[in-house]
């Protein structure tokens, strides 16, 4: 594998100090043994209100 050095992405501001790995993920989102689809977990609290 070819390392890289540029990654370009969008970035998004998030005004809070500390964030617990309950808002990364909640466990609702963690009853699964696939490392696929997590994706849609990701803040799902912040993202979806």
């Amino acid at each position: 594998m070819d390392k890289f050095t540029k990654l370009t992405g969008v970035a998004a501001p998030m005004p809070i100090v500390n964030i617990d790995t309950d808002m990364i993920i909640p466990k609702d989102y963690l009853k699964t043994i696939k490392r696929t689809g997590l994706g849609t977990g990701l803040f799902a609290e912040m993202r979806y209100k």
